[in-house]
Order: structure tokens, then sequence, then C-alpha cells
């Protein structure tokens, strides 16, 4: 039976709550294994696993519960060992840097803040901002709306106007909440955002993140943010020494 694995922390972590289960129909009890001063949350891996939302929610549940009694290192949806002592086995190769992002990661939280533009409002920012644009669509509105040549640089400076506008604001996000956290990830991207941002904030700071998010919702007008939190730190998992990105017990997770 291959052995499904929701997250990794100390040995001394407080017990489960009673009867707490995780994936599958019907939902498989969660245990514990553990290796010297670790240990990993798991349960028997159902077969034909999918990433349904029930089983995304009873994977975040775990995190969920036991995170709310100490650290752990969540792992991504679907992370599965072929047993359980391959697990152990993980554990007590990487019990260093494992024990590592547990002291680095305690008291932590994960915030993700996507952006977006709203169309209209950028449209009247880079007009405002841009002479150029300004020129060319004066003369074209002059000449009956210009010849299809005009129209089209007009659209092309349009274009490239809106996307430096774009890297633009990405890196004004980032500066304006970057100092109220304690690190910050790039995510993949995404399409339609302009910017897609994780960052990991005490516990403790978690309403001054929140306020600096409303007050640069606020700063930026043309911008939409969305923001996802408080998570357990997906991001922030990072692979050990010479450990593949995709190693069952050394990606870093998130479902957004």
């Amino acid at each position: 039976m291959s052995t499904y694995v929701y997250g990794i922390t100390a040995a001394s972590h407080p017990a489960l709550p009673k009867k707490l289960s995780g994936v599958g129909d019907p939902p498989r009890p969660v245990r514990v294994l553990t290796e010297a001063d670790l240990a990993a949350l798991v349960s028997d891996a159902p077969d034909g696993l999918r990433p349904k939302r029930r089983d995304l929610l009873a994977h975040q549940a775990v995190l969920a519960e036991t995170g709310a009694a100490g650290c752990v290192l969540p792992m991504r949806f679907g992370s599965v060992a072929p047993d359980d002592g391959s697990v152990t086995d993980v554990l007590a190769e990487r019990a260093e840097h494992y024990k590592e992002r547990l002291r680095e990661l305690d008291g932590k939280v994960e915030y993700n803040v996507k952006a977006v533009h709203d169309e209209e409002a950028v449209l009247h920012r880079v007009l405002s901002e841009n002479p150029e644009i300004r020129a060319m669509t004066e003369a074209n509105r002059q000449a009956g709306g210009g010849t299809y040549d005009q129209r089209l640089r007009l659209g092309e400076t349009v274009v490239s106007a809106v996307k430096a506008r774009e890297a633009a604001d990405a890196v004004e996000v980032r500066g304006a909440l970057e100092p109220v956290a304690a690190a910050v990830s790039t995510g993949p991207e995404s399409a339609g955002w302009l910017a897609n941002l994780s960052f990991l904030v005490d516990r403790r700071a978690a309403e001054t993140f929140v306020t600096a998010v409303e007050a640069t919702r606020k700063a930026f007008p043309h911008l939409e943010l969305r923001l996802n939190g408080p998570l357990p730190p997906y991001s922030f998992v990072e692979p050990g020494p010479a450990e593949p990105a995709d190693s069952v017990l050394g990606a870093d997770a998130g479902e957004e």
C-alpha cells in the first residue's frame, strides 16, 4: 500500500486530533510516522487519486488541524511515497534540512497576493502618462478615425505601454508589501495576472500585512488585488540539498 504524505513536523508536535481523516472515499485515517526528531503526517493513499474538491479540502483540513498546534511543513496535494519505509528513510536522510525549515517557519503563515489591471482604469492611466499616445489619439480623431496603419500603430503603442505599466506595477506591489513580510516568493506566471506573489508573514503581524494590502489597493486604484490566506507556508518549504524539485518530500506545495 502506497503512503500519502500531508506534511512534516517535529516528533514533539502535540498528538493528532482524534479520528482525523484525510483524502479518499471513504476518507483514510491520518496517522504519524516518526524518525528520530521528526514526524510525517500520512495516510494510506487511495487508488486513482485526482484533485477533486473534496480531497483538496481534506488535504488542507489536515494541515490546518495539525498546524494550529505547531509548525508543519506542508506537502503539495498528491504527494505519495511507495510505502511507510520510504517516508521514514527520507526523514532520516534530510533530517537537518527539515529541522532548519521547521525552526525558520515556526509561527509564520503564507499570504498569496495576485494583481491584475482594471482594464478601463489602466487605459486612462496610460493615456494620462503618455503624451505620444495622447497626440496619436487626437490626430486620429481629427482625421475621422485615421487610416488603418495609423490605428494599427496606435493600438501597438497602447499595448506596449500597458505591458510596461504591468511590469512596473508588479514591482510596485512587491515593494509595498515586502517590508511587512519575513520573505517573499514569486509564483508561477498565471494567465491574466501581472503579479503572483507569496509572502511569509509572522502570525503576530498578520493584521499589519492585511492592512498593507488594503493600503496598496487604495494607492493603486487601477489594480485589482486578490488576497488569499492565511495559508500553511507552502511556497517556503524548499527542497533540501541536491534534492530534485519534484521529490515527494521535497517539493513546495500549494493549492490556490
